[in-house]
Parts: structure tokens; C-alpha cells; sequence
């Protein structure tokens, strides 16, 4: 039997899911929760091989898609008591929003930047740049906090990440980045996002928002134009002045976003 997904649960109301990129933690959604768990019982959960949940939680061994990623989150739901509930994530999260959709577990379904409207040649600059970013946060590990974070080092090295890297409190900035260096599902997952793409969206029968961030540099602004092709009935946004990991850049519009995104289903 898969070990449970670690997760925060906070607030009242429709039940709302949040599910981080891939690299990262629930705690990239911090600067949003307060705001979210006002009007929803958000639960933002850790993905197997990522922030406190074990790799063991996805079931199987070998890369991971998006899809075996969803099927984590829905057991995590089952064992929650929930037969469904509104799902949003970011990058790797928002296509297993939309694979949730697709399993007929998601109310509704809000993605920002998500993966899979790639081309070839998109998918494998993503995962280099993914790569040498988690290169770069091994070989800093070693270093003390106090040379790895503050504006001007967070600005040099989370550029591609966020357009503004200096908002980041230092301590999540040390934070993400040591979760970056040891996740244990980074190779798993990366290795799934090979040939991984999304496909048809009319199978979807729930509420989708896709909204991409203006300045994202891993999933190129240009994929919004496929994921309109591939969701015609969906709601889509642009994350003004964000970049691929928005919750810091402005997280009053993000949570906008996703309690719009959420308000119905």
C-alpha cells in the first residue's frame, strides 16, 4: 500500500487542492494561503519524492508523468474522505490538475503554466534548464545561507524562476532551494515529462482556467496558444508581471485567479 502524501490542511468551505511544480514543496504556496483558506479549505499537499512525502507514495518505481503523480493525489483524496474537489497547480501541478479532471476527481481545474502543450524542442529546453537549475542548487549546498540568498543572490540565481526573486523571504529562498537539491522524485519526474503531453481536452468535465505567466522563461509564453487549442471551453489568463513560479511575484492576483478558478464546479 503507497505511503500517504504529506499536507497542510487550513480553512472552511469547498475543498480546494494545491499542487506544486516539480522541484518544489506545498510551501511555494504560503504567500497565497492565508487569502485562500478565507474562503476555501485549501490543501496543499507534497508529491512523492518532494518536500516531506516519500517517493514510495507514487505506487511504482521508475519516471513519473504527470498522470502517476495525479493518481497519488487522488489515494491522498480517498483517504481524505473526498470523492472530488477543486484542483490548481503550478508547471508540473497543473497538469496534474487537469489528469485529475481527466479521472473525474477535479470540480474544477486551475492550472498556471502547466506542462504538456510543448513542442519537441520546448520539452527538452525545459528539462535542461530544469536540470542545470538543480545542478546549481547542489553545488550551493554546501555554502552558508548567508552567501545562497538576499536580493542580489536570489536575483542571480531564481531569474528564471520568478520576475521578481528579490520579494522571496530569504528563509524560503533557503528553503526551496535545499528542497530543489535533494528531492529524490526530481529524476523520476523529469524523466516522465520525455514524451509526456497533454491530450484531449474534451475529456475533461469540469471548470478549466489555465492562466500562463507573462514572463515565464521555462514553459515559453507561446505555449499558451496550444493549450487554447487543446481547451476551447476552458477560461484563459495571462499572470501579469509573474514569472513560472508566480505565488511570490503577486500573490494577491494569484489567488484571484484561483478563487475564480475554484468558484465554480
Amino acid at each position: 500500500m503507497p505511503m500517504a502524501l504529506a499536507h497542510e490542511r487550513r480553512g472552511s468551505g469547498e475543498p480546494l487542492v494545491l499542487v506544486h511544480g516539480i522541484g518544489s514543496q506545498r510551501q511555494m504556496w504560503s504567500p497565497v494561503l492565508d487569502a485562500l483558506a478565507a474562503q476555501r479549505e485549501t490543501i496543499a499537499v507534497d508529491l512523492p519524492g518532494f518536500g516531506e512525502s516519500a517517493l514510495e507514495a507514487a505506487g511504482r518505481a521508475g519516471s513519473l508523468t504527470p498522470a502517476d503523480h495525479a493518481r497519488a493525489v487522488a489515494r491522498l483524496l480517498d483517504d481524505l474522505g473526498l470523492q472530488t474537489a477543486h484542483v490548481a497547480g503550478n508547471s508540473l501541478g497543473g497538469g496534474v490538475a487537469l489528469e485529475l479532471a481527466r479521472m473525474g476527481r477535479a470540480r474544477s481545474a486551475t492550472g498556471l503554466s502547466p506542462v504538456g502543450f510543448w513542442t519537441e524542442r520546448e520539452n527538452a529546453y525545459g528539462r535542461s534548464v530544469l536540470s542545470a537549475t538543480r545542478s546549481l542548487a547542489r553545488a550551493l549546498a554546501p555554502l552558508p545561507a548567508t552567501l545562497t540568498t538576499g536580493p542580489v543572490a536570489q536575483t542571480l540565481g531564481s531569474w528564471h524562476l520568478a520576475s521578481r526573486p528579490w520579494r522571496i523571504p530569504a528563509d524560503a529562498a533557503a528553503a526551496a532551494a535545499h528542497n530543489l537539491a535533494v528531492s529524490p522524485g526530481f529524476h523520476p519526474t523529469l524523466a516522465g515529462f520525455r514524451t509526456w503531453r497533454f491530450r484531449d481536452g474534451h475529456e475533461l468535465g469540469c471548470p478549466v482556467t489555465v492562466a500562463w505567466a507573462q514572463h515565464d522563461r521555462i514553459l515559453l509564453r507561446r505555449q499558451a496558444a496550444r493549450a487554447r487549442r487543446a481547451l476551447p471551453a476552458a477560461r484563459h489568463m495571462l499572470l501579469g508581471g509573474c514569472g513560472h513560479v508566480p505565488t511570490w511575484d503577486d500573490p494577491e492576483q494569484v489567488a484571484r485567479v484561483l478563487l475564480e478558478g475554484s468558484a465554480g464546479g
